[in-house]
């Protein structure tokens, strides 16, 4: 069982940036890492997504252009680089981990593991 540990979540104001971290136990058998945001009263949401061997990235569009995710392969970390935050970026941040191959990157389901969150707050 892989163990995910997010942190660097906070309160900003709108326009401030943050790096969430996800650190996972092992990832030798990774497929991909994904961040999925849970804003209050509605539904976990695909934020961003990068597969691990043969790092391609992916991103919903209404962070298209302000985050980025990237890994460190030693620290066997994800890292989730927001800049220009916005009030609707607020919510509960999680990482989830997908063992085998997948389309469905940006769909919950899709992924085996999760950590337990990390809180973002933008205020205007």
């Amino acid at each position: 069982q892989v163990q995910l540990v997010e942190s660097g979540g906070g309160l900003v104001q709108a326009g401030a940036s943050l790096t969430l971290s996800c650190a996972a136990s092992y990832t030798s058998s990774t497929y991909a890492i994904a961040w999925f945001r849970q804003a209050p009263g509605q539904e976990r949401a695909f934020v961003a997504a990068i597969t691990w061997n043969t790092p391609s990235t992916y991103y919903a569009n209404d962070v298209m252009g302000r985050f980025t995710i990237f890994k460190d392969n030693a620290k066997n970390t994800v890292y989730l680089q927001m800049t220009n935050l916005v009030p609707k970026d607020t919510g509960d941040y999680y990482c989830g981990t997908r063992i085998r191959r997948t389309v469905w990157l940006e769909r919950q389901f899709a992924y085996d593991y999760w950590g337990q969150g990390t809180q973002v707050t933008v205020t205007p």
